[in-house]
């Protein structure tokens, strides 16, 4: 029993264990097995486009060049991941495509013959999902890669300090309540200023008013000094006591 390499399509090396070559072609490499084989890898991931979804009547077809397009993305982000610069478009195989759009894919290194290990492919497509979405005009509920959980975006730094939009407003409160606290003190000295002048005025009304009695205008009696009426005045009160 030897091992045997043998080449599926693209350059994805299978390495399968028989006596000669002439067993694998017969026996275990048919056509209907390979993409099974490939959804059965444990480096392989499975993608599922939801485009009439999230496009409605502007979704477009799902065609050979759409998948190019998602081969390109999966190279372009697997060139970011250090020590896979030479990741080329050919080396990321597509199998079990189906008519809703979904289907499995694995990326191979053909210099060691093998697929690349599902961390470094979970790692890739992680830090540029954002990049595959905009490409597709998806989002992370339309194109799932059903193994990889969903990226979270990034905290936007608002570009004003919390903490001085806090101080802002509370810097705003003080001067507010200040300038009230300076006009009601104004109110109140204004009014104040009034009151005395108020009752003069008042006085002086009650002083100049006449009373007319029988017709004939009589003054005031002064309630504060007073008048004397002479005529029911005694003798005794005209003197001057001593």
């Amino acid at each position: 029993m030897k091992q045997v390499w043998y080449e599926v399509s693209g350059g994805l090396m299978l390495k399968i264990r028989c006596e000669n070559k002439e067993q694998v072609c017969a026996r275990l490499l048919k056509v209907e097995e390979i993409p099974s084989m490939l959804r059965d890898a444990e480096n392989a991931f499975k993608v599922r486009f939801s485009i009439r979804t999230a496009l409605g009547d502007k979704a477009y077809v799902w065609d050979t060049n759409e998948e190019y397009l998602f081969k390109a993305m999966v190279a372009f982000s697997m060139r970011k991941v250090p020590n896979r610069e030479t990741t080329e478009i050919s080396h990321v195989l597509l199998c079990n495509v189906t008519q809703r759009v979904s289907f499995w894919f694995v990326v191979t290194d053909p210099s060691k013959n093998h697929t690349l290990p599902a961390v470094e492919i979970e790692s890739a497509i992680r830090m540029n999902r954002n990049r595959i979405n905009n490409a597709f005009f998806l989002n992370d509920q339309t194109l799932e890669f059903l193994k990889i959980p969903t990226t979270l975006a990034p905290p936007t730094d608002p570009p004003v300090p919390i903490w001085i939009i806090i101080f802002g407003v509370i810097f705003c409160i003080v001067i507010v309540a200040v300038v009230l606290l300076i006009l009601s003190g104004i109110r109140q000295r204004r009014r104040k200023s009034k009151e005395p002048s108020e009752a003069d005025d008042t006085e002086d009304k009650c002083e100049n008013t006449i009373t007319i009695e029988n017709g004939i205008p009589c003054d005031p009696l002064d309630t504060k000094g007073g008048h004397i009426n002479d005529a029911f005045m005694t003798e005794d009160e005209r003197l001057t006591p001593l």
